[in-house]
C-alpha cells in the first residue's frame, strides 16, 4: 500500500510540474479559453485555479469528445449552479481532464498492485468528481432562492405600492439583498438596460432556475400584465401561493407519527 501511495503521489507531482512547464511554454490559447482561464480567477480557490490552467490546454479536445447536445446541457447546468466559483463551460472541460487523468493514472496504479477497490474509487474520482460541485451548488442555490423569493415579493410589493415604479421597485429591492436570487434579478434589470423586452428578460429568468416558485413568479407576473391586474395584488398573492405550497410540501416531507403504545 505505501508502494501504491507513493506513486500515485509521484505521477501527481510529475504532472502538476509538466502542466506549469506546458502552461509557461509558449502555447498559444484560443482568446476564449484564455479568457475563461482569468475570469472567476479571484472567485475560485487557488487549488482551483492550478487544476485549471494544467487542464485548459486540453479544454477543446474534451468538449469536442462531449459533443453539442452535451456540452449545451452542461452549460446549462452550470448556469442552474449559479457558476460557482467563476466555473464556465471551458473550466468545467479543463478540471475534467486533469481529474480524469489523476483518476486514470491513480486506477492504473492501483490496479498494478491488485487493489481493485481502490482502482475503483480511483476512477470513480475521475469520472465524477467535476460533477459533484455542480450537483451541490445547484441544490443549495435552489433552496437559497426559494427561502428568499416569498419574503421578497412581499417587500416588493410594499415598495410598489408606495408609488416606486415595478422597474425601479425592483432596482431597489435588490439591492437590499444578497445572495442568488439578487443576482438574479440584477442579471434581469441588466437585460432590460440592453434593450430586452419586460417579458423576454424574465422568461430568461424562469430559464437560468430550476425551480417551481421561479416558474411561479414568472408565469403570474405575465398573467397579471396580460389581463390588466394591479401588480401589488398579484405581488402578495404569489407570495402567499409560495408559502402556502411550502407548507404542504413540509407536511408531506414530515415522518408519520409513531403509534402510541397501548
Amino acid at each position: 500500500m505505501e508502494l501504491l501511495l507513493a506513486l500515485v503521489m509521484g505521477l501527481s507531482v510529475w504532472g502538476v510540474f509538466a502542466g506549469v512547464r506546458m502552461y509557461r511554454a509558449e502555447v498559444k490559447l484560443p482568446t476564449d479559453l484564455a479568457l475563461a482561464l482569468e475570469v472567476g480567477a479571484t472567485r475560485t480557490s487557488a487549488v482551483g485555479s492550478l487544476i485549471d490552467r494544467l487542464g485548459m490546454r486540453y479544454a477543446p479536445a474534451v468538449l469536442r469528445l462531449m459533443g453539442p447536445g452535451q456540452v449545451a446541457r452542461y452549460r446549462r447546468r452550470i448556469d442552474l449552479a449559479g457558476n460557482p466559483g467563476g466555473l464556465t463551460i471551458d473550466r468545467y472541460a479543463a478540471r475534467r481532464a486533469v481529474y480524469g487523468a489523476i483518476g486514470g493514472i491513480g486506477g492504473l496504479a492501483a490496479l498494478l498492485q491488485g487493489s481493485f477497490f481502490l482502482a475503483l474509487l480511483m476512477i470513480a474520482f475521475g469520472a465524477f468528481w467535476s460533477e459533484v460541485g455542480i450537483w451541490s451548488a445547484i441544490r443549495v442555490r435552489k433552496d437559497a432562492i426559494e427561502r428568499t423569493l416569498p419574503d421578497f415579493l412581499d417587500v416588493l410589493a410594499v415598495v410598489v405600492s408606495a408609488g416606486l415604479g415595478f422597474r425601479q421597485a425592483l432596482d431597489r429591492v435588490a439591492s437590499r439583498y444578497e445572495g442568488p436570487w439578487a443576482d438574479e434579478i440584477r442579471i434581469t434589470l441588466r437585460q432590460m438596460d440592453l434593450g430586452m423586452s419586460r417579458r423576454d428578460a424574465f422568461a430568461e429568468l424562469r430559464r437560468r432556475n430550476d425551480s417551481e416558485q421561479v416558474a411561479m413568479f414568472v408565469t403570474a407576473l405575465q398573467q397579471g400584465e396580460e389581463l390588466g391586474a394591479p401588480i401589488v395584488d398579484t405581488l402578495v398573492a404569489i407570495a402567499k401561493d409560495m408559502r402556502r405550497t411550502d407548507a404542504q410540501n413540509a407536511r408531506r416531507k414530515a415522518p408519520a407519527p409513531s403509534p402510541r403504545p397501548r
